[in-house]
């Protein structure tokens, strides 16, 4: 196969998709979460050991470097096939990225090809009771202890802890922002209880999770002391253009399938679902295109943000009125994702403060 860096996007997803064509990777009938936590490590394995899934990646974590624009691509061929939740599968672009970036080298190098190859999933401990979009408020606290640091505290909307061998988790050494500090914890560490929440929509797709006294070893630790906050920051850019790609793609093939159950007379309301997907996929065209060329993103996906929840509200919103009955009556997929769709505008940071930053930090509006 052409080296990677040579390999341009239209012959990598060319082949990709002749491979994908040749190797049943269907889900299985199981669309419980369990089920769905299978099927994603059931798939990274195949494609990692396909070697898939190390492009994109630099060769220090076990990849085969290439721009990370391809990692995109096959993120949105898998969300296309619906082989893999496109939820759960992005959740790699924004742990994988930070563990390069912050972690030490030969840290690094161990554990993300864990998470590559599926033998592992990990979780993200960010969120708190009473502090949820606003990070800088988080209590959790961590106390250095010799060799280790001990860390008391409680996250919740924690997706996926009960299935996470590791945690990227934020806690509070000291006052500010500068007092945040990130570490990378085993979650069969003594002291650390796990409590899947039921959603709405039905399954435990979160968690609240409690740190009673757990030691992590101060080489845990991700960056600096006080580099928590720009280790948040720093997420920013993978979670909402490489993951919002996925989630894209993905709602694409509800439209069509929603299209196929619709009659004529609900053009007016398909088309205008259909230009809501279309504007946020343009927008994180952008996004994706400036990323790939080394920009700094930064305020501006906050306009991602919120494009992308209005779209997904819009299409299930248009699913509910011309597919009538499907989201109130039968316990179809329709209704799950219906539920699903509602808390779009909560989740990755509220659309009430994505507006305010886009006001102040875009448009210079000014706290009023």
């Amino acid at each position: 196969m052409t080296g990677p860096d040579a390999l341009g996007i239209t012959e990598f997803r060319t082949r990709l998709r002749t491979w994908l064509d040749a190797n049943d990777l269907t889900p299985p009938a199981d669309h419980s979460l369990d089920g769905q936590v299978a099927q994603l490590g059931r798939v990274r394995r195949a494609l990692f050991d396909a070697d898939w899934m190390r492009y994109g990646w630099p060769a220090e974590v076990g990849g085969l470097g290439g721009p990370a624009v391809l990692r995109a691509v096959l993120g949105e061929e898998v969300a296309s096939r619906e082989l893999a939740e496109p939820g759960i599968w992005s959740m790699i672009e924004v742990l994988a990225p930070t563990m390069i970036s912050y972690a030490r080298p030969e840290l690094a190098a161990e554990m993300v090809p864990l998470l590559l190859s599926g033998r592992e999933q990990w979780c993200q401990g960010f969120s708190e009771p009473g502090s949820g979009s606003d990070l800088a408020s988080l209590s959790t606290k961590a106390r250095p202890d010799g060799d280790r640091w001990i860390v008391s505290g409680q996250k919740v909307w924690t997706s996926l802890a009960q299935y996470a061998a590791r945690c990227v988790l934020l806690t509070r050494t000291g006052p500010g922002h500068d007092g945040i500090t990130a570490f990378f914890l085993d979650m069969d560490s003594p002291g650390i209880t796990v409590r899947p929440l039921r959603t709405m929509h039905g399954v435990d797709e979160f968690a609240e999770v409690f740190f009673d006294e757990v030691a992590v070893p101060a080489e845990r630790m991700l960056g600096d002391p006080g580099d928590g906050w720009r280790v948040a920051m720093d997420l920013l850019p993978y979670e909402r253009s490489t993951c919002f790609w996925h989630r894209i793609a993905y709602l694409f093939t509800r439209l069509d399938r929603l299209i196929e159950g619709a009659s004529p007379r609900e053009d007016a309301d398909l088309g205008a679902a259909f230009l809501a997907l279309h504007t946020v996929r343009c927008r994180s065209r952008d996004t994706q295109r400036r990323l790939a060329e080394g920009g700094t993103l930064g305020a501006e996906t906050s306009i991602d943000k919120v494009l992308l929840a209005t779209a997904e509200q819009r299409l299930f919103d248009t699913a509910r009125e011309v597919l009538p009955g499907a989201v109130e009556l039968d316990d179809d997929i329709w209704r799950t994702e219906y539920l699903y769709s509602r808390a779009a505008t909560i989740y990755g940071g509220t659309a009430e403060i994505q507006r305010n930053i886009i006001a102040r930090r875009l448009l210079d509006l000014g706290k009023d």
